[in-house]
């Protein structure tokens, strides 16, 4: 285990100044495909992505984060979806087991390919024996747009039966069995629009005081930007408010829209800092790409490049311009750049997480700070979406 004194920023530091953590959890990235297209995604992830982690990548982030927290290491294995190359996730597992380098935390699914028991409890079995300890199963109205709810009730179920019930975790429970918001699709998988979804629990949505906070629709729920809204964008609504989300990604797009409630100026005084240094963990991309907790997007470094444990070593807030901007000033520090680049702020933003992922989007198209702001994955393949010009 790696001494937090290695790091380069630490070194700087009084005693009592906040240091960079110790990573010590990693999500790998397996692929960004995935049968799903979820309005929430912070990878954007789609059917149409790509991208396979080989499994000597695999090996190796898994290695270097032994190194880096010893017995603490906890190692996910994530997409995009990771069942859809289920020969690659049980070869990464058995080479994991032959090298010695400890469970797998847990794994996460949509559960799409939960068609029958039989299937399941193979596959369970397998991933059981290779030393997996949990399972995770996504539940929610964004999900459910494109996987039918009976695989995923299928999936949890054969899995409490495999590795008990404290070892399957379904993200959000409530969802699986009902309660609260239903889901959108109809048992084909297309999202129905047209479905009322206003006889769910609802609350109050408001923005306390905002003068962007928009008109109620009869549940309760409004936009901020004002009008009422479809039943699929009330749903959205309600499932952030129920459980939120931060705005990166996929999710910056729509569903920030819905919900955006200050102007860019209500950032001002937020900087990223604290989000850098008390990261826990990062995600690592099929490409090697080191994402910062769930800051998708910022690139702090290759893994096929340098190993996890250098990266971590090397890193410190102001040696990169872009990071460094973000660890003083926020993403309000970018935006005289970007307004060079043609930038126009939106009316209202949901957090600074949308700001921030709104500013490199541009940034991305304009081929501006490339070896930080990729893959191209993590970013809209639009350049006509929203005010910019």
């Amino acid at each position: 285990m790696i001494d937090p004194s290695e790091n380069i920023y630490n070194r700087e530091l009084a005693r009592n100044e906040p240091k960079f953590k110790l990573w010590r959890s990693a999500g790998l990235m397996l692929t960004y495909k995935c049968n799903a297209a979820c309005e929430f995604c912070y990878y954007h992830c789609a059917p149409d992505k790509g991208g396979l982690m080989p499994v000597e990548t695999c090996i190796a982030a898994w290695r270097s984060l032994k190194t880096l927290a010893g017995d603490a290491a906890k190692i996910h294995l994530t997409g995009g979806e990771p069942f859809l190359y289920w020969d690659h996730l049980v070869e990464i597992l058995k080479e994991g087991r032959k090298q010695s380098l400890g469970p797998v935390d847990l794994i996460e699914t949509n559960g799409f390919w939960a068609t029958d028991d039989q299937l399941v409890k193979g596959r369970l079995d397998i991933l059981l024996a290779l030393g997996v300890q949990r399972l995770k199963i996504s539940v929610d109205p964004f999900h459910q747009e494109y996987v039918d709810i009976e695989p995923a009730r299928r999936l949890a179920r054969v899995a409490v039966e495999v590795f008990g019930a404290e070892q399957v975790l379904v993200r959000w429970e409530r969802y699986l069995r009902g309660e609260g918001v239903p889901p959108l699709c109809s048992p084909g998988g297309a999202a129905a629009d047209s479905r009322d979804t206003s006889g769910s629990q609802t609350r109050s949505f408001a923005f306390g005081g905002s003068s962007h906070a928009g008109v109620q629709g009869q549940d309760g729920l409004a936009t901020c930007k004002g009008g009422t809204p479809s039943p699929r964008d009330r749903t959205y609504i309600k499932a952030y408010r129920d459980y939120p989300f931060r705005f990166t990604g996929r999710a910056a797009e729509h569903v920030a829209e819905l919900l955006a409630s200050k102007p860019a100026g209500a950032f001002v005084n937020t900087n990223c800092l604290a989000v850098f240094l008390g990261a826990k963990g990062v995600h690592i991309d099929p490409y090697g790409n080191v994402f910062s907790g769930t800051c998708s997007g910022i690139i702090l470094g290759n893994i096929n490049q340098t190993p996890l444990e250098e990266i971590w070593k090397a890193f410190h807030p102001g040696r990169d311009e872009f990071v460094k901007t973000l660890c003083e000033k926020g993403p309000c520090g970018l935006l005289d750049e970007a307004k060079t680049l043609g930038y126009r702020e939106l009316p209202a933003y949901a957090s600074k997480c949308h700001l921030c992922t709104h500013l490199r989007q541009l940034f991305f198209e304009k081929g501006v700070r490339s070896a930080v702001i990729g893959p191209a994955d993590c970013y809209s393949r639009s350049s006509s979406r929203d005010d910019r010009s």
